[in-house]
């Protein structure tokens, strides 16, 4: 028996990187999972790993920020496998200017994936949780529910380049603590990790003068960090070194489990010991 057999879990942003790890750790502890991502084809690998693991999953591909996602993929969950029970809004990229360079196109991208989305997501999970639960305590039954933001040490310290970032970042923690005041009533906690340096292609090394891409709906966007960068960043970092997508997923998982069931309102920094 798996600590979440019979639970249901949306994870957004999770066709690859850390979003994926947290799947496939939800997955090996029972539970079935709603996959995410902006492209199709890291959905689908992920999607056919899972059911090679005698696994649960499905699909709801596309832009988070779009108005309707939050209630397409709420939809999808209860659909296919008859309600939700856990939420991790992990979806996200980075668009770096300084303030003086940055455009409100920038600005607008970057809040709109970090902040609105995951706000939209959750108000429909609201509107489905709400009548679960009390259909549930009706039947006598107490099932808590778990959310799960994914913050940035930039929400938390700051970081020169990242005033949109940042500012998402610490936009979900405002939301996280406020959301776990008003869902407690209903069994549901609401928790945040903020990760430092995870060894993603967000974060990929770059040689000097090299610049990694990625698409985003029709925009390229400049990722990757100098590796000089990181390589001092390194040795500041107690541990020696970035994290790895699955142990960013370990901390994850520990507040999508009954492990977690007293815990809300938290936001928890996985940096390593910086």
């Amino acid at each position: 028996m798996g600590q979440m057999d019979g639970r249901v879990a949306i994870v957004t942003g999770s066709g690859r990187g850390i979003g994926k790890e947290i799947a496939l750790r939800l997955v090996r502890d029972g539970a079935s999972v709603v996959i995410n991502d902006i492209d199709d084809a890291p959905a689908e690998e992920t999607v056919a790993e899972i059911k090679k693991m005698g696994g649960k999953a499905v699909m709801c591909n596309g832009d988070v920020a779009k108005p309707d996602f939050g209630d397409r993929i709420v939809k999808t969950a209860v659909d296919a496998f008859g309600g939700c029970h856990v939420v991790v809004n992990n979806a996200g990229y980075t668009w770096d200017s300084v303030i003086q360079k940055m455009t409100d196109e920038q600005w607008y991208a970057i809040l709109d994936v970090h902040l609105t989305a995951p706000f939209r997501i959750l108000r429909a999970f609201q509107l489905h949780f709400k009548d679960a639960v009390e259909k549930e305590r009706a039947e006598g039954k107490r099932i808590v529910r778990k959310v799960v933001n994914i913050s940035s040490t930039s929400g938390v310290n700051g970081n020169a380049g990242q005033s949109n970032y940042s500012a998402g970042k610490a936009g979900i923690v405002g939301l996280t603590k406020t959301l776990a005041k008003e869902f407690g009533r209903y069994d549901v906690t609401v928790n945040a990790v903020a990760f430092g340096y995870i060894q993603t292609r967000l974060t990929k090394p770059l040689a000097q003068g090299e610049s990694g891409e990625i698409e985003v709906q029709g925009r390229t966007v400049k990722i990757g960090v100098q590796g000089g960068r990181l390589a001092a960043l390194n040795q500041m970092i107690p541990l020696g070194r970035g994290g790895l997508p699955e142990e960013a997923a370990g901390s994850v998982y520990l507040f999508c489990s009954p492990d977690s069931d007293y815990v809300s309102g938290q936001c928890l920094v996985v940096n390593g010991g910086l």
